[in-house]
């Protein structure tokens, strides 16, 4: 599978605006983002989950608190800690089971996480999801930023959206689906716009606007 690279970020986005004149816009406001990359694996993961339908800031506090309290960031290190305990560092109860399934599922070889390398983009996704209490999104976020994916669109981040609704001036929020449709000329590069639009999103948000945006940590 080829991945995101510097290089390829650019030269994809340029491909991009190419034959899309909103992305040749967002371009032209707000410059080239940076590349995002996660080291892939367990941690990568679970820092995923953590951030599900979180405030940037609510999901950074913590995952830093989880850093500090479970050393070394392992399934094996994460499964010995009380329930109590991960209460207490932030996560709800329900991000607890979801935490302590991906550390059963990866001790069991339920989820083989090195194997999601050489899948194709569903089938990874689809091997995920298979997870209790990964979503697509948590997925769809693990394959773009930890594995690198190039044509990878988390439609259902509300971020994504929000830039979206902004970039094409639309009334409303666009509909993931929506969001997909529109990205199909963005093909193979979807990954690589929606990094762009992640930084549109930050760069065009309203100075009084707080909250409700779910750019992953």
């Amino acid at each position: 599978m080829r991945e995101l690279t510097e290089q390829s970020l650019i030269a994809g986005l340029d491909e991009a605006a190419g034959r899309c004149p909103a992305v040749a816009r967002a371009l032209a406001e707000v410059g080239y983002p940076e590349l995002r990359r996660r080291e892939p694996g367990f941690a990568a993961l679970l820092r995923a989950i953590v951030g599900q339908q979180l405030s940037v800031a609510s999901a950074g506090a913590i995952w830093a608190r989880l850093e500090d309290a479970v050393r070394p960031m392992t399934p094996e290190a994460l499964v010995a800690r009380d329930d109590a305990v991960l209460r207490a560092l932030g996560l709800s109860r329900p991000k607890i089971r979801y935490a302590r399934a991906l550390a059963e599922g990866c001790l069991s070889g339920t989820l083989a996480l090195e194997a999601l390398h050489d899948l194709p983009d569903e089938e990874a996704i689809a091997a995920l999801v298979a997870v209790k209490g990964i979503g697509r999104w948590t997925a769809e976020v693990y394959l773009l930023f930890a594995l690198g994916r190039r044509d990878v669109l988390p439609a259902g981040d509300l971020a994504l959206l929000t830039a979206a609704q902004r970039l094409f001036d639309q009334s409303e929020r666009p509909e993931p689906a929506g969001l997909l449709d529109r990205a199909e000329i963005w093909r193979p590069w979807r990954g690589a716009v929606a990094h762009l639009l992640w930084r549109y999103f930050s760069a065009t948000r309203p100075v009084r606007q707080s909250g409700g945006g779910s750019l992953p940590v």
